[in-house]
This record gives C-alpha cells, sequence and structure tokens, in this order.
C-alpha cells in the first residue's frame, strides 16, 4: 500500500520520501519486508517532524507509522500508558490532562509521535530536572527484519534499548510505547519571565533560577551585537498547584502556501527581534498561562516551515559542556550577528546532568543553543566557523536537527555510533547516516 510523497520539516535536503503505510501491526512485518525487498533498505517515518535528513530512507521510501495511532492501555491511577508508535505527544496529553497526569518530558512541538520521541530522544525545558524521554520510557516493542519482535527496556534486551533511545530510527520499528506519565494538580503554568540585557544576564539568571523551577529556557536576539550581545528574555515555570484540568482549545492560523521566495530574511529577522524583546518588561513578572502557549508557541502556526520558501531551512543546534559554555556560546552569536543571517526562534537553555539512556542521545550537562537559517548557498561559511567553534569547546550538535555536520564530527561528538551500528537493522538506513558513517 502507498501513499503521497513524505518531507523533512527542514525540507533541506530536498529526497521526498515514498510512503507504504503500516495501518495495523499484524501487517507490519510483511510490509517492512516487502518493501525493503523492493528498495533495498527503508526507515520508519512518524509526523516528519525532524529538520533534517535523519528521518529520511537513503531509498527515499520509508515506512508511514502514523496510521499506528492506538491507545492499547491505561492506567489513570499509575499513570502508565501504553500506545501504539504512530500516536502523537498531543494525543497523549488529550487522554492524560483530565485524569491529572502530564508528559514527564516534552519537546517543542506537541506533534512528534510517541516512536519519534524515542527515535531522537528528545528533551524539554526540563532536562536539568528529569533528564531525557528516554528516561521515562518503561518498554517499547519493535520489529526487526532479522529476529521479529523484541520487547526491549531497561532489564529486557537492554543493549537494543539503549541503542533504539536516540539511535533515530535505526535498530528497528518501534510499533508501541509503554510510558510513564507525571501527575499534575492543574494543567496551567506559573510563569516567571525577565529580560536581559547581555549573556553574562543569562548565566546570571539561569544559575540563580534554574534550580528553583521545573522549566527553564531563554529566547535569545541573535542579530545584536556589542554589548548587547546574548541580550534575550529568561522564561521558568512550574505546573500551578490547583486550577483546571483541562485540554486547551487553542485557535490557530496556517500558512497555507510555501511563498516563492522566503519571507525570512535579515531586515524581517532584525525587525522582529528588536520587537520581540522591547516588548517583554525588563522587570521579572509571574503570571499563570496555558500549557499549550508555554510549551508549544510554534504549533499556534500550522505548516510554519513554508515561510522559508521553496529551499527550505536549518536549524543549527548545538550543546556547549558547562566548564566551556560562557566563552563558547558567546563565540557562537558573534559569529551569527557578524554573519547577518540571523534567527528568530533562537532558544538558549541549560541542561542538566541526568544521564540518558541511550547511546546517542544528545544532552549532557551544558548549554544548548538553538538556531533557524533560510536555506541558501552562503550558509554554509558561517556552519564552518560554527563547527569550528563547537569542536574546539568539545561539544557536539544535535543529529535530528542537523543537515550538514561532517563524518568526522559526528564520529568524534558521538564516539560509541560504532556500537549502534553493530546493532543497525540491516534493512534499515536513512540518508543521515549514511551521509556520516558509509
Amino acid at each position: 500500500m502507498s501513499g503521497g510523497r513524505l518531507w523533512s520539516w527542514g525540507r533541506y535536503p530536498a529526497w521526498p520520501q515514498s510512503t507504504a503505510a503500516i495501518h495495523w501491526r499484524d501487517e507490519a512485518s510483511a510490509v517492512f519486508a516487502r518493501t525493503a525487498q523492493q528498495h533495498g533498505t527503508t526507515l520508519a517515518f512518524g509526523s516528519g517532524m525532524s529538520y533534517g535528513d535523519s528521518c529520511l530512507a537513503a531509498s527515499d521510501h520509508v515506512l508511514a507509522l502514523r496510521p499506528l495511532d492506538r491507545f492499547l492501555q491505561a492506567d489513570w491511577h499509575s499513570g502508565v500508558v501504553r500506545a501504539e508508535a504512530g500516536v502523537t505527544l498531543e494525543a497523549v496529553l488529550r487522554a492524560a490532562i483530565p485524569q491529572g497526569w502530564f508528559l514527564a518530558v516534552t519537546p517543542g512541538t506537541r506533534y512528534a509521535t510517541l516512536g519519534g520521541a524515542i527515535a531522537n530522544d528528545v528533551h524539554g525545558k526540563n532536562h536539568h530536572r528529569r533528564g531525557t524521554f528516554g528516561c521515562h520510557v518503561r518498554q517499547f516493542g519493535l520489529l526487526r527484519s532479522d529476529r521479529g519482535r523484541i520487547v526491549c527496556s531497561p532489564q529486557q534486551e537492554s543493549e537494543l534499548f539503549a541503542a533504539t533511545t536516540g539511535g533515530l530510527g535505526l535498530t528497528g520499528v518501534i510499533e508501541w510505547v509503554e510510558l510513564q506519565l507525571v501527575r499534575i494538580q492543574s494543567s496551567r503554568i506559573r510563569c516567571t519571565q525577565q529580560r536581559f540585557d547581555t549573556l553574562a544576564d543569562f548565566f546570571a539568571l539561569s544559575d540563580s533560577l534554574d534550580q528553583q523551577h521545573e522549566f527553564c529556557v531563554s529566547w535569545i536576539d541573535c542579530m545584536a551585537q556589542g554589548s548587547a550581545l546574548g541580550r534575550g528574555i529568561y522564561m521558568a515555570g512550574d505546573f500551578a498547584d490547583s486550577g483546571p484540568l483541562a485540554v486547551e482549545q487553542r485557535r490557530h492560523v496556517s500558512v497555507p502556501f510555501t511563498p516563492p521566495l522566503s519571507l525570512v530574511n535579515p531586515l524581517s529577522v532584525r525587525l522582529f527581534n528588536q520587537l520581540y524583546w522591547r516588548r517583554a518588561s525588563p522587570a521579572r513578572q509571574t503570571t499563570t498561562v496555558g500549557y499549550d502557549g508555554f510549551f508549544y508557541p510554534l504549533d499556534a502556526v500550522l505548516h510554519w516551515n513554508r515561510v522559508y520558501g521553496p529551499r527550505g531551512f536549518q536549524q543549527y543546534q548545538a550543546l556547549i559542556p558547562e566548564s566551556e559554555a560562557r566563552a563558547g556560546i558567546a563565540e557562537l552569536l558573534k559569529a551569527v550577528a557578524q554573519s547577518g543571517a540571523g534567527s528568530v526562534p533562537a532558544v538558549l537553555k541549560r541542561c542538566g546532568d541526568h544521564a540518558s539512556p541511550g547511546l546517542l542521545s544528545f544532552p549532557r550537562a551544558g548549554i544548548t543553543l538553538a538556531l533557524d537559517f533560510r536555506h541558501s548557498n552562503s550558509l554554509q561559511p558561517l556552519f564552518d566557523r560554527l563547527d569550528a567553534i563547537v569542536r574546539e569547546a568539545g561539544g557536539r550538535l544535535y543529529p535530528a536537527k542537523d543537515a550538514h555536520m561532517s563524518g568526522a564530527d559526528f564520529r568524534r561528538m558521538y564516539p560509541q555510533w560504532q556500537q549502534l551500528d553493530a546493532l543497525r537493522d540491516p534493512q534499515l538506513l536513512s540518508r543521515f547516516w549514511q551521509r556520516v558513517t558509509i
């Protein structure tokens, strides 16, 4: 059974994927085998929220897992949910919030699937408190071309559990997931916000407030230079102690088509950044806000990736170890500001020292900076400079967001890659893995 063409979220590189949809778990093995036989290799594809080429099959023929979207079991006394891999985080929240539960870890979009969240071992605004998504996965079902169905957990098939968590979908097709949620008293968030003027101010706020709050993140004006380098807005939040347990019905706008030219350019980025920074108060303010706007601000605009035009965009997300973070982040921001490329979403946050169960998980103790750039040939010199800064600082790039990392850098940043490669399903191969290891 075939379907339409799929793309990564960044739409770069431009390798549209043909699909074979899996609607039922009992047909997954046959569809997997048939697709691999016809095309050599394949790859599971969820919601396509990965930005680069880690979700693109080397054969350009993927297994569409979104139709596997059923809940299998839910215990609302313990907060343990079992669901198929195509179930989205949004669907989990719709079921869990009225029962007084929430995701322990959530990325910046609620449209990611459970399978994708494991494959990329996603993290959120509370890594310093709860680590990565994989820290809260109890077990999952894995379908391999050479071994059939396997149940993986930290105790059972632990080697495959570690390789699959953050393993970019290469160790098998995740069919279902059992997840531990966290108890909440309200779905509302008590949010503290403060504008800051310099990068040093960010570190001071982070040092003093991160450990007091569950969720912490900052927006950065990446166009600011000189004495204003690193200025931004710090936000911290916690679930309210009381209030409604309500699924939010947020109104959305949509970008209806891809414009012929990118709407993101140095002038529009500079203007937006100026206005966004100035509208925030320099005084610390605390308000109660909805969870949807706090965790998922970009989800309010459907198909927002289209604003970057037909050539798409690239995200650059790097983590600098704590010991080198102040100097390393400053150098990254200087390079971006001097390039004039700029980014509207520019996120700076601290990761903690919670060890991930995954072999190739991205987060570790340090500061992570994420920036979006419209794709153009002129990006490469900037990325070369940024890569050199990250390399010198002993940092790493995020494979789920990457579309340019060199094989040498990947192998240096993720020395356990060979352990994963040894456990890779022989019929699964992505363009990312092909690019950085072969």
